[in-house]
C-alpha cells in the first residue's frame, strides 16, 4: 500500500516536472519572440523622414540621410518598394557627364526597373551636353506649367498598382534626375511626400549589395546581362488612349 502510493506520487511529480518544463519553454519562446517584434518595430520606426540634400543634390531631390552611401542599412524592407528609374538603353547621351551611362550597368540588390520616361515626359528636363532622351509614348504629360496630364484611361491606376501608398517608396536612377521626376509626379498625384524616397545614383554607389549587369568576356566583347532584372514594361498598345 505504502509503495503503491508513492509510486503514484512520483508519477504525478514527473507530470508535474514535465509541465513545469512545457510552461518553461512558452515562456522563454515568448520573451524571444516579444524581443524580435520589438527589435523590428524599433527598426521600421527608426526610417527618418525624408529631408532633401543641400545644393545641386538637393535641386534633383536627393534624400540627405537615405542616399547612395547608407541605403544598405533600408534594404528589404517589408513595408516598402524599391525602384531604379533608368531605362536599359536610354537614348541620352549620358557618357557626355562625369561618371554617366546611357546603359543599366549594373543595380542594387532588391531595386526593380521601371523606366521613368515609359511614365513621363522627360525632354527639356536634362543636363544640355546629354541631349534628348526617349521621347516616344507615356502614361502622363507634363506641361510647362508644370502640371500633369493623363494620356491613357489606365495611366492613374498602373501608377497605383506599382507604387501602392500603403507603403514606403525607395527610387534611384544614375544620377538622381529620374528618381527625382518621379517623386514629383507621384506626390502631384497624391501620394504622401514623406513616404517616398529619392535615393540618388546608382553611378555613386559603393555599397555590398552591388548586382553587376555588363558583362566582358574574354574576348573584350561587352553584353547586358538583363535577365538578371526585374523588369516592368508598360505596352502602351494594350491601353486606352484618352
Amino acid at each position: 500500500m505504502y509503495n503503491h502510493i508513492m509510486k503514484k506520487v512520483h508519477f504525478n511529480n514527473s507530470q508535474l516536472t514535465v509541465v513545469l518544463i512545457a510552461v518553461v519553454f512558452v515562456l522563454v519562446g515568448g520573451l524571444i519572440l516579444g524581443q524580435t517584434l520589438g527589435r523590428n518595430s524599433t527598426r521600421l520606426a527608426d526610417l527618418p523622414k525624408p529631408e532633401v540634400s543641400e545644393g545641386q543634390r538637393g535641386q534633383l531631390g536627393i534624400d540627405k540621410n537615405i542616399n547612395e552611401a547608407t541605403i544598405d542599412l533600408y534594404l528589404n524592407r517589408s513595408d516598402s518598394v524599391y525602384y531604379d528609374m533608368r531605362m536599359l538603353e536610354d537614348p541620352a547621351n549620358y557618357e557626355a557627364i562625369e561618371d554617366g551611362d546611357r546603359y543599366l550597368s549594373g543595380i542594387v540588390e532588391g531595386f526593380e526597373v521601371l523606366p521613368l520616361p515609359y511614365l513621363v515626359n522627360v525632354n527639356g528636363m536634362l543636363p544640355e551636353a546629354v541631349g534628348k532622351s526617349y521621347d516616344g509614348k507615356t502614361l502622363f504629360v507634363q506641361n510647362d506649367e508644370g502640371k500633369y496630364e493623363a494620356k491613357y484611361q489606365e495611366s492613374q491606376q498602373i501608377l497605383e498598382d506599382l507604387f501602392p501608398k500603403n507603403k514606403y517608396i525607395f527610387l534611384m536612377c544614375g544620377g538622381g534626375g529620374y528618381a527625382g521626376m518621379t517623386k514629383d509626379l507621384l506626390v502631384n498625384q497624391g501620394w504622401d511626400e514623406n513616404k517616398i524616397y529619392v535615393v540618388g545614383g546608382y553611378w555613386y554607389y559603393t555599397g555590398d549589395h552591388n548586382i553587376e549587369i555588363k558583362r566582358t568576356g574574354e574576348d573584350g566583347k561587352v553584353s547586358y546581362a538583363f535577365w538578371r532584372l526585374k523588369y516592368h514594361d508598360i505596352d502602351f498598345s494594350k491601353l486606352t488612349e484618352k
